[in-house]
């Protein structure tokens, strides 16, 4: 199991193209799993239920991709984990949906380390918080991918991006809640706590169970 964390920001076609090396490295034996760490310069993914309309601003580069769901955005202050994992060593019978909580179950311990009350929503990708006066906002998104049962693309955590970038868009096609961050929640966390933190919690959920 490899952990890879870059310190500059990462173009999005160059990580799409080494997501694609270490997938095929694992799939012929020549490479280990991985969770690669980043950030990437500002911009829009649109993943393959994304609709037309919910690109309200093209502000940044739009760039299509492969994973599930809608649009969303990148950039500095956004932590990305891109997990490659071959489910079919992790898992006695592979199940997206597992891996998928699983997923969840992560950014919600991680979040928890820093007291911050992560929620799964029925209907709702990613990660949500209530705040004090009700309003439920998104902090953290996942997309994902599966390819001979080897995973690829992740989650976004918002650690403190600029949360305006999100304007240009329907984040994940759903208008009536907000977006978030740690740092708008009051916690301030440098990029490298956070990254402690999601290799702690990381072994909780992926290394004991499966």
């Amino acid at each position: 199991m490899d952990w890879i964390i870059s310190k500059d920001l990462v173009d999005y076609e160059l990580a799409l193209s080494r997501m694609d090396e270490r997938v095929a490295g694992i799939h012929d034996g020549s490479m280990d799993d991985a969770v690669w760490l980043l950030e990437h310069p500002a911009l829009y993914t649109a993943g393959t239920s994304a609709k037309a309309e919910d690109l309200l601003e093209k502000r940044f580069p739009v760039y299509k991709t492969g994973r599930g769901g809608e649009h969303t955005y990148h950039g500095p202050g956004q932590r990305v984990a891109y997990v490659m994992l071959d489910l079919k060593k992790r898992q006695k019978v592979p199940d997206i949906k597992d891996y998928v909580w699983r997923l969840e179950e992560w950014i919600i311990l991680t979040l928890a380390r820093f007291g911050i009350k992560g929620e799964r929503r029925c209907g709702r990708v990613g990660i949500w918080v209530v705040r004090d006066n009700g309003r439920e906002e998104k902090i953290a998104a996942i997309g994902v991918r599966v390819r001979h049962w080897i995973t690829l693309h992740g989650i976004a955590i918002n650690v403190a991006p600029d949360l305006t970038h999100f304007g240009g868009i329907v984040p994940c096609g759903i208008s009536e809640h907000g977006v978030t961050s740690l740092k708008a929640l009051g916690v301030e966390a440098s990029m490298e706590e956070v990254d402690a933190a999601l290799k702690a919690c990381f072994g909780e959920v992926f290394l004991s169970g499966v």
